[in-house]
């Protein structure tokens, strides 16, 4: 980046924030605010925070994110994931700042078996994706201010996510059951910190991209990568027996996709960046779980 760029980035406890805070480039002063520091559901608190701070760039990365939670709790996910971030690009647009507004595979309706672009028709099927859906509509109804960046199945070192919650799982049970009829691309949080700087830098034209890191999978081939991986490298004493199951016998509330590969050709071209195949990435998070773990 040309200059110092102030950056103000919201959610800043969470994977996402987490990372961009260890990944900041050199030329970002990185204003960090977290859920304590920053309701963005109080219009009077966002708006003090933009007169506060100046930003160059808001990076949204505050989510209501309990995806199953959201079906009993509808008003506060739209509150967050939609209300909130249309005042986040009423505020920008006030400030003469730009914005960048994480979203999610879950606007899709995940019935096909292509990877999904950047363009094709959204329909969310749970309460969690048509309020992310809603945040990406009032982020871009602010015009060339905002830009959406869209990704799926994020995992990192940090906080609660599949990865960490297998590798909890294997260690204490000796068998387990995991769904396989979704099929998804795992990101590793630090890889997607990295493209979302990369958008930061050089806000490329096209108003909506995808990131996520190369490859699919389900989530059954997923955990089994995850255990044998992490037993490769001691994290792992013994790799429990794990059993396929369906969506519809493992009767999660929320709805999810059934396919929602995210086609990222856009991004690699306009970033200039190659997501590296998401096995690669895993164990690239293990071995630094490790040596967070000591």
């Amino acid at each position: 980046m040309t200059g110092t760029t102030t950056i103000l980035l919201t959610g800043a406890d969470g994977q996402l924030g987490r990372s961009l805070k260890d990944t900041t480039p050199g030329g970002v002063r990185l204003i960090s605010l977290d859920r304590e520091m920053l309701d963005i559901t109080s219009a009077a608190a966002v708006q003090k925070a933009m007169q506060e701070h100046q930003p160059d760039i808001v990076i949204n990365a505050a989510a209501f994110t309990a995806v199953d939670r959201a079906e009993d709790e509808s008003e506060a996910a739209h509150q967050i994931n939609g209300d909130a971030v249309a005042e986040l690009a009423r505020s920008c647009r006030d400030h003469d700042s730009r914005l960048i507004q994480i979203s999610t595979d879950f606007v899709f309706p995940g019935d096909g078996s292509k990877p999904l672009s950047p363009a094709d028709p959204t329909g969310p099927g749970s309460v969690y994706g048509r309020s992310k859906l809603a945040g990406e509509q009032a982020a871009l109804e602010a015009g060339d201010i905002a830009r959406v960046f869209r990704t799926s199945w994020v995992y990192s070192e940090h906080g609660h996510n599949f990865v960490k919650t297998m590798l909890r799982l294997g260690n204490s049970h000796d068998e387990l059951r995991v769904v396989d009829d979704q099929i998804g691309s795992p990101t590793y949080a630090r890889n997607l910190a990295l493209a979302v700087w990369a958008l930061a830098d050089r806000w490329p034209d096209a108003h909506v991209l995808h990131y996520a890191d190369a490859g699919n999978c389900s989530w059954f081939d997923f955990a089994r990568e995850i255990f044998n991986t992490a037993q490769a490298i001691g994290l792992l004493n013994k790799v429990p027996d794990i059993s396929p199951v369906s969506t519809a016998e493992y009767g999660a509330p929320a709805p999810r996709p059934a396919y929602s590969v995210l086609n990222t050709y856009l991004t690699t071209e306009l970033l200039g960046l190659q997501p590296p195949v998401w096995q690669t990435a895993l164990g690239q998070m293990l071995s630094r779980l490790q040596t967070q773990n000591g």
